[in-house]
């Protein structure tokens, strides 16, 4: 369903907090508020818990593996999970090991 995402997700109010300790926490050079997306580990299309700060973490608009480019894998493997080409539970694990290789590990994308 288009949208439901943005019912679960937690207001800024909420997230801008967590966002703001987790740059800290990281020890990012680059403490712009504005560079960074307060993103799910496990995304929300995935099961990812919304609210839970284990699942938020600040991630980076710039450089190679990006807020944008974890979008497209995020998008790549909901697909797959709807379309039967691989299972909600090998997903999330794959998302949780390692985003960066959940596509090639699950074959998609």
């Amino acid at each position: 369903m288009s949208g439901w995402t943005a019912t679960i997700r937690p207001p800024v109010s909420y997230t801008n907090a967590l966002k703001k300790q987790g740059i800290a926490d990281y020890g990012y050079a680059d403490t712009s508020m504005a560079d960074y997306e307060e993103d799910h580990f496990l995304p929300l299309e995935l099961g990812g818990a919304p609210r839970d700060p284990r699942n938020l973490w600040p991630e980076p608009h710039s450089g190679d593996q990006n807020s944008y480019s974890k979008d497209k894998v995020e998008n790549d493997v909901k697909k797959a999970v709807c379309a039967g080409e691989a299972t909600l539970d090998r997903a999330q694990q794959a998302m949780l090991a390692n985003w960066t290789t959940a596509e090639s590990v699950l074959g998609v994308g």
